[in-house]
């Protein structure tokens, strides 16, 4: 029993590490197309100003020709994509007892009991992670049957439900592999 509680503990950590990495790859990849909208917006302003246009106005009329400016509808996609960059690291919290604890009133009772509790903990996030991402597919399906799209780039918003499902059913899933998680026996 011991050994399959090892192996659904080391499978739950390979997950979150996995929805971490990816969470991670999503996040970075936002940032950077924050950055480079930024800096095509500053280009582009470089190349309106007035002061670069008396000075070197081949330099202004090709910046300004250029195309360069900010990346049209940067928000949309990183709204798409937020949803699940959080949903991807609640499973390494989960894995790593990165989450909040409390143990103002906890710090008398004996390792067994705390042991204990910190299983019906791991039990209740379970249930609500899993409640959160049955919600969360009711209401991807609900955005799939409207069709409604982002504004400016109409990407089906469902996308983004989607993508934030995929997280949220691995942290439910990380959390009951860490239920199920063998617990140090006390001394």
């Amino acid at each position: 029993m011991h050994d399959a509680r090892r192996s659904a503990a080391r499978l739950g950590a390979r997950l979150a590490q996995g929805l971490a990495l990816a969470g991670g790859a999503g996040l970075l990849a936002g940032v950077g197309l924050v950055c480079l909208s930024v800096a095509g917006n500053a280009v582009a302003k470089i190349g309106l100003s007035p002061w670069l246009a008396a000075t070197a106005p081949d330099w202004a009329a090709a910046i300004r020709g250029s195309g360069i400016g900010p990346i049209r509808a940067t928000y949309e996609v990183i709204e798409l994509g937020a949803g699940f960059v959080i949903f991807a690291f609640l499973p390494w919290a989960q894995a790593s007892a990165g989450h909040a604890r409390v143990e103002a009133l906890t710090h008398w009772l004996p390792a067994r009991a705390l042991a204990a509790l910190d299983r019906l903990w791991d039990i209740a996030m379970t249930l609500a992670l899993a409640m959160i991402a049955w919600r969360l597919g009711a209401g991807m399906l609900a955005q799939m049957d409207s069709g409604e799209t982002t504004f400016l780039l109409r990407i089906p918003v469902w996308w983004g439900y989607a993508l934030a499902l995929a997280g949220a059913w691995g942290a439910a899933l990380v959390a009951a592999l860490s239920a199920l998680a063998p617990r140090e026996e006390p001394a």
